[in-house]
């Protein structure tokens, strides 16, 4: 996601929170809260939503949500990646699988809801190999809406958010 940067301040916020474990779960809403579990990772995620031109039931054109894709950054640099399914991949060949679970509107109404993920399935042995729960936090932007005339059509909407494994 090219143009998008994170505030100074949110950077440095992010790499201690990254550093120390991630956010107690006294920060986030109990929606998505994990009790019992504690962080293995947290990484910064820029990318974006898209969006699939479809028929509803009604027979009526609407944008539906199809995947996301994004970069997993620590400390600014690409550390790997997140793609539909949901999964994440980190560069250490770990990866994890997810179910939504729980779910807490963002801060904004043009903010993706945060998430709370069951993981379904592993692969590796690195850094996500022991993780049973993602969150997705600190979400902007990545809700479209409007109209959509073309059935096909795609749309992509940027957004960064910042995902919490834990176990």
């Amino acid at each position: 996601m090219t143009g998008y940067r994170i505030p100074a301040l949110s950077a440095t916020l992010l790499a201690a929170t990254t550093m120390l474990g991630g956010p107690s779960a006294a920060q986030v809403p109990a929606a998505i809260a994990a009790p019992g579990e504690s962080a293995v990772a947290t990484f910064h995620a820029e990318g974006a939503q898209i969006y699939e031109c479809k028929a509803g039931a009604d027979g009526k054109l609407a944008w539906t949500f199809r995947e996301p894709i994004a970069t997993l950054l620590a400390e600014g640099k690409t550390v790997g990646r997140h793609y539909a399914g949901p999964n994440w991949e980190h560069m250490d060949g770990s990866a994890v699988v997810g179910k939504a679970v729980g779910n807490t509107p963002g801060k904004s109404a043009g903010d993706i809801p945060w998430l709370k993920l069951e993981v379904t399935a592993h692969r590796g042995s690195g850094t996500l190999a022991g993780v049973t729960t993602v969150q997705r936090i600190n979400t902007q932007r990545g809700v479209h809406s409007g109209a959509c005339d073309k059935a096909g059509a795609f749309h992509s909407a940027p957004y960064a958010a910042d995902y919490v494994f834990l176990k």
